[in-house]
């Protein structure tokens, strides 16, 4: 599988660690979209396109944001979720799932690199375009 376009839309706020967006087409026939490039503590990385994990009210069944206090739709209390828990690899279940991930680690490299080549470009582009 080929990447054969990635788009960056860069974010303005300097001081916040999302620094862009990506929109990265496979083989002209697949796209996904909202993909971040973010600041880290050892550098930039990207975080795929997620959703924020749900729980059903067990009062009216709505489905709320994970650790929310109320339910949106009754006002009833929900039960509180515990904090994340180490699982097997020593990583944190968040409140997010990912809608879309690579499967293996070289393609994971691969799709960060892409990315992060074009958002350095699209950087200095950006510096370039606003210094005229």
């Amino acid at each position: 599988m080929e990447i054969t376009e990635v788009r960056v839309v860069l974010k303005d706020s300097p001081d916040k660690k999302l620094k862009a967006y990506a929109t990265v087409t496979f083989d002209n026939v697949f796209v996904v979209r909202n993909i971040k490039v973010i600041e880290g503590t050892s550098g930039l990385f990207i975080a795929m396109p997620s959703r924020k994990l749900k729980q059903a009210c067990p009062k009216c069944g709505f489905k709320n944001e994970l650790r929310s206090k109320y339910c949106n739709q009754c006002a009833a209390s929900l039960p509180l979720v515990s904090r994340p828990q180490e699982t097997e690899a020593g990583n944190s279940q968040s409140e997010h799932k990912d809608i879309a991930h690579p499967i293996t680690q070289s393609f994971r490299e691969y799709l960060q690199k892409r990315v992060l080549d074009a958002y350095e470009q699209e950087k200095a582009k950006d510096k370039t375009g606003s210094a005229s």
